[in-house]
């Protein structure tokens, strides 16, 4: 078992996440920073933004804290945010209010085809955050950094891109310590208590992330590439 929570922990978590909000799925199409039907833009996201910017990606925005500050400080970047679930992505969008970014995006869509939109060499960083980890054995190809996503990321990425993933699961963690070197993937950085380590600097917090630390729980941090 992967996950480190009680299972009434789990559970509470997992009803929140998939609790339907009624109108969601209407408000989050009709909104102008989503992006409908994105395969058309496959290859062409650049075009999008009208310039020649990075594009940074982040799969599983939850309310979008995390993304939203990125963009707001990076002006120069291009950034996509990826949430599978209306319910959870209408909520970043009530959070933005009046403020709509000219360098953020958001998409409704399943991670699992991320290679149906985004084209060889699109993109130059990956977010993952606080990634679900999916506890049972048999689920283990649905976790973010599992080798079976990361050859969907292999194949999007430029050559010199990267992959920056945080968690508080220390099982989790491990497991994707495992996953890369099965993939032959590279570590850049890697720290097991992001908040007591030389990497803190630079460092946005998530909504969770925030939670984490204030209950004294370390975050395990690693960035890699290819």
């Amino acid at each position: 078992m992967i996950k480190e929570k009680n299972k009434s922990e789990d559970r509470q978590e997992h009803a929140m996440r998939l609790r339907n909000i009624t109108g969601s799925k209407e408000a989050v199409v009709k909104d102008r920073q989503v992006i409908n039907e994105p395969e058309r833009l496959k290859g062409s996201w650049q075009s999008l933004f009208a310039n020649d910017n990075p594009i940074h990606l982040e799969i599983g925005v939850g309310k979008g804290q995390f993304i939203m500050e990125l963009a707001n400080r990076n002006p120069n970047i291009n950034y996509i945010g990826i949430e599978k679930y209306s319910s959870v992505l209408i909520r970043a969008l009530e959070k933005r209010g009046e403020s709509e970014l000219q360098n953020l995006r958001f998409l409704c869509f399943y991670a699992e085809n991320l290679n149906t939109i985004f084209a060889e060499d699109e993109i130059d960083r990956i977010y993952l955050n606080f990634s679900d980890p999916w506890p049972k054995d048999r689920h283990f190809k649905r976790r973010l950094t599992s080798r079976n996503f990361l050859g969907k990321y292999e194949k999007c990425l430029r050559k010199d891109g990267e992959i920056i993933f945080k968690t508080d699961n220390r099982k989790l963690f491990d497991f994707s310590l495992e996953e890369l070197e099965a993939a032959k993937w590279t570590i850049k950085n890697i720290t097991y208590d992001l908040h007591n380590s030389e990497y803190l600097a630079d460092n946005i917090m998530t909504e969770y992330e925030e939670r984490f630390v204030a209950e004294g729980k370390p975050i395990h941090m690693m960035r890699i590439h290819q």
